[in-house]
Order: C-alpha cells, then structure tokens, then sequence
C-alpha cells in the first residue's frame, strides 16, 4: 500500500475515532434514520476537519523547510518526497470535494442510496467508504464498463 493510501487511512480512522464509541449504525436498525444521518453527517465533518489540519501541516512544513542540500542526489530525493507529499494533499483536495457532495445528499435526504439503481448502499460499506455513491454491485459495473472502453 503506498504511503498517501495510508495516510489517507490513518486520517480517516482519526476521523472516526474522534466521534467516540457511543453510537455505531447497525443493519438491525431502520435504514438511514435519523441517528444514522447524524453520524455520517458528523462523521464527514471530521474528516473534512482532519483533512484540512493535515494540509496546514503540509503548508507550514513547506515554508518552515527549504530545499537546501548541497549534495544533487539529496536535493532530488527531497523535491521526489515534497513531489508525493503535494500529490497526496491534491488527492485529499478532491476528496474533500466528494465529502461535500456526501453533506449534500444528507441535507437532500439522498444519502446511502445509489446514484445509479436508488438501492441503499448498506451501512457497512458506508462505514468503510462514508463518500460512496454505489452499491458495490454498481461499483464493479462501472468499473468493468470503464475498463472495456479503457481496453478498446
């Protein structure tokens, strides 16, 4: 797994462990009530909230750290991990536009439905993905209709 996937990882999981450990939607419960809402809602926020803290630390260590090795190959191995690091920060600035549009569906009241088929996504795929918008049927579809015209 590379470091940014990781990273990501560690972010989210900071994320949900701020929420703390008193409610965790369940499938023995009505799909997407109330209290469901709420925690994705909460949940996204943090995230979002984790995401933004994680990139100020990115900034402030861009200023703080100039690129001052004498040596060519120090100096390249520095720009390649500043190069990852402002990569991985452009993959979360994408992603945070996907948890907007998550709050978005929550306000609307689409939230945990399929974009494509309108079944419920189910709580433990949006628990591992809270930015999902397909079921994993629909997911695997799209992903096998993608790689078709990817191949042609």
């Amino acid at each position: 797994m590379s470091a940014a996937a990781t990273e990501e990882i560690e972010i989210f999981e900071k994320a949900k462990s701020s929420l703390g450990a008193d409610y965790v939607p369940s499938d023995h419960e009505e799909y997407m009530n109330d209290k469901q809402r709420a925690y994705f809602q909460v949940l996204l926020i943090e995230w979002k909230r984790s995401i933004h803290a994680a990139a100020g630390q990115t900034l402030q260590s861009l200023a703080d750290e100039t690129l001052r090795e004498s040596d060519l190959n120090d100096r390249a191995s520095s720009e390649t991990d500043w190069g990852i690091e402002l990569r991985t920060r452009d993959r979360q600035r994408k992603l945070i536009s996907k948890i907007d549009s998550a709050l978005q569906r929550i306000e609307q009241g689409e939230y945990g439905y399929c974009e494509v088929s309108g079944d419920p996504i189910g709580i433990r795929r949006l628990i591992a993905r809270p930015v999902a918008t397909m079921t994993v049927e629909a997911q695997e579809a799209h992903e096998r209709k993608e790689k078709v015209s990817r191949d042609s």
